[in-house]
């Protein structure tokens, strides 16, 4: 079995938490000035649902091991064991992974050439918190870079789908609405599209991965009511949604008005009084 050094249990409120650059190797000593260091940014955040590539690079001391030698990197979030807890994420295969963290942490930078790199899709809430790195690459390079390690904190959904309307919407005649989720994440999973409204007869379009579509007829009795969007992220469990009044156009309105006496005068598209 893999050999891992040991940090101490901890509990630290990640406000306060202070990230500074360190290690600890199986018997504890500080790094030497010019020994192991670690480069990843102090802090990032993330939107629920969305992901994040987070560059890292580091470094460690050519002894012990050749070029041969396999050099595995593993996250670890701040508490774990590094000696008995599954990381979050790494390059091991022959290592298991947490499973609340499975198919979203992603350690994509190869340690074999000093990279780190981290990747989160389908950002959760409960991934925030701090997070360290560990690098084992023959006999003596076993170290955990315990300090300043990568502070997450996930934030709720500040972005709202986006709503167009293609044209003008005319009473009895078909026309298509598109949602647009607020934000592309190539390697999150798609999210899902929910229409809710009036009592229009409506038909939904193809489906891309960002994009849904409306094809409503209208009535006008559907004029200034709502329509709503509804984009669910399922990795994250997350929704969010944007809602618009209808403005619906009728002949019928100009006909009314006509025969009431007022021919000659002005219509908005979207019938009297708007």
């Amino acid at each position: 079995s893999l050999r891992r050094g040991r940090h101490p249990r901890r509990k630290a409120s990640f406000v306060q938490q202070r990230c500074t650059l360190s290690y600890v190797s199986l018997s504890g000593s500080l790094a030497h000035i010019l020994g192991p260091q670690l480069t990843v940014p102090q802090s990032v955040a993330v939107q629920e649902g969305r992901c994040i590539f987070i560059p890292c690079r580091v470094s460690y001391p050519e002894r012990g091991w050749s070029n041969s030698t396999p050099a595995w990197g593993y996250w670890f979030k701040k508490g774990a064991e590094s000696s008995q807890d599954p990381p979050v994420a790494t390059n091991d295969p022959h290592h298991e992974v947490l499973e609340e963290t499975r198919e979203r942490f992603h350690l994509l930078g190869d340690p074999e050439t000093y990279n780190c790199s981290l990747r989160i899709r389908n950002a959760q809430k409960r991934d925030t918190g701090v997070y360290f790195f560990r690098v084992e690459r023959g006999s003596y390079v076993l170290y955990n870079y315990i300090h300043n390690q990568l502070c997450v904190f996930v934030m709720a959904p500040t972005e709202t789908p986006d709503i167009h309307i293609v044209g003008t919407l005319e009473s009895g005649h078909p026309g298509n609405v598109t949602c647009a989720a607020p934000w592309p994440c190539e390697q999150g999973t798609p999210p899902t599209f929910s229409w809710i409204g009036a009592n229009l007869t409506s038909a939904l379009g193809p489906e891309a991965a960002r994009t849904s579509v409306l094809t409503v007829t209208p009535r006008p009795q559907d004029h200034g009511t709502d329509l709503t969007c509804q984009v669910t992220f399922p990795g994250a469990s997350v929704t969010v949604q944007r809602t618009v009044q209808l403005s619906v156009s009728c002949e019928c309105w100009a006909r009314t008005y006509r025969a009431q006496g007022g021919e000659g005068q002005g219509l908005g598209e979207a019938g009297p009084g708007v």
